[in-house]
């Protein structure tokens, strides 16, 4: 049996749309918030990044309820993010200013075992735009694991944060109602 010919399970559409419209939420605040300094800005990068992994965790969750296919791989990066999210939520000064490099490596490192992830569902029938918002997470992370030791790096990747949530986001969304047709 062939890829083009397997069988294919994908993410029920209500839990892609829903991701995909958190993920564009998140990156347009993210993108024009009127966030009046460099401080505010990071964060809201972090509440917000808190948010949406809590929100995703939960999600990919509920979705190994649905599709129990590759249901280790959900649980876990659901849990993962679930972690991560209550974390940043319970400590958002401590993330947001006493350990910003080490939350871009986090930050890089998630991106990238996410991406993974995504890339690997997509090839057991998660749909393209699970594969697009993979690669998106594994160029974001690979960019913030490689420079993660720079000064004020993760208030230069706000922007590049937001506009792949952004892009992302609308994929996510035109991929649902694509697939519930």
């Amino acid at each position: 049996m062939t890829a083009t010919t397997m069988e294919t399970k994908q993410r029920p559409w209500w839990v892609m749309l829903t991701g995909g419209v958190i993920a564009v939420i998140v990156g347009a605040v993210l993108l024009w918030a009127p966030a009046k300094t460099a401080a505010s800005a990071w964060l809201l990068l972090t509440a917000m990044l808190g948010i949406y992994w809590l929100v995703l965790g939960i999600l990919d969750i509920v979705s190994m309820f649905e599709d129990h296919s590759a249901w280790g791989w959900k649980l876990f990066i659901g849990i993962v993010s679930i972690l991560a999210g209550l974390i940043i939520l319970m400590y958002p000064i401590a993330a947001a200013i006493a350990l910003p490099r080490i939350f871009t490596l986090m930050l890089g490192i998630w991106g990238l075992i996410y991406g993974v992830i995504l890339l690997l569902m997509t090839f057991q029938g998660g749909g393209w735009g699970a594969g697009v918002l993979g690669v998106l997470a594994i160029i974001l992370g690979i960019s913030l694991i490689a420079n993660w030791t720079s000064p004020g790096i993760g208030l230069a990747f706000i922007w590049g944060a937001a506009v792949c949530l952004l892009i992302g986001g609308v994929i996510l969304i035109v991929r649902a109602f694509q697939q519930r047709e």
